[in-house]
């Protein structure tokens, strides 16, 4: 499960600009891009590392996006410039029910579709605007990546194309009862071998697990 991007700030700015003439934005015009792309587009790094990630260690149809509206969207849906205005008009908080109602509702049909399935939150856990909602559905089947603790976006990001780049996945404890903020490790070492972002987020999985992978956007 991924957290959602910002739709919001100077690189949405660029897209709703009608002077945008790059492939992305004329696509979302006539609604044929989809959320994933426009979403690492919005955030960069963190949220190609978070779809990178998911798309190496669980099968594609255990990959769900957060969003402000709509609650949890598989990646490859269809996303137009209007659908984008309205996600940036809803804030990501905790007392807005337009983002909690559609997010609950979404969480518990997971919960019942995959009753056997952990969920793994890749995303922020310093705060309550995701695991406190969510808490709530999976409990100790919620799951996080240990060596977010301490970490920003970036780094979070960073350490997901590292372990893309291995082939190994990261080790997850459940957010119930964890320490859920923690002095910043050191910083990550470069890596030997680099591919291009674009290439990364958008490859086809070589290795899954049972996981279901969401991914959140940040706001």
């Amino acid at each position: 499960m991924l957290s959602p991007a910002r739709c919001s700030g100077e690189r949405a700015n660029l897209i709703y600009s009608q002077r945008a003439k790059f492939d992305l934005a004329l696509r979302l015009r006539s609604g044929q891009a989809t959320l994933g792309e426009t979403f690492s587009f919005l955030s960069g790094l963190y949220f190609r590392g978070k779809l990178a990630y998911a798309n190496r260690f669980a099968a594609p149809d255990c990959i769900w996006i957060m969003t402000t509206n709509q609650g949890l969207l598989p990646p490859h849906t269809p996303l137009s410039l209007n659908d984008l205005r309205r996600m940036a008009n809803v804030p990501i908080a905790i007392n807005e029910p337009r983002y909690t109602r559609p997010l609950k509702r979404c969480a518990k049909k997971l919960a019942e579709e995959m009753s056997n399935a952990e969920i793994v939150l890749l995303g922020s856990v310093a705060s309550g605007k995701y695991v406190d909602l969510l808490l709530e559905v999976f409990a100790d089947r919620l799951k996080f990546p240990s060596e977010f603790v301490g970490r920003g976006d970036m780094s979070r990001g960073g350490l997901m194309l590292r372990a893309v780049d291995c082939g190994k996945e990261l080790d997850y404890i459940s957010v119930a009862g964890a320490i859920r903020h923690g002095k910043r490790p050191p910083r990550l070492l470069p890596m030997k071998k680099t591919a291009p972002l674009e290439a990364l987020a958008n490859s086809d999985p070589s290795a899954t697990s049972d996981s279901c992978i969401l991914a959140d956007c940040k706001n």
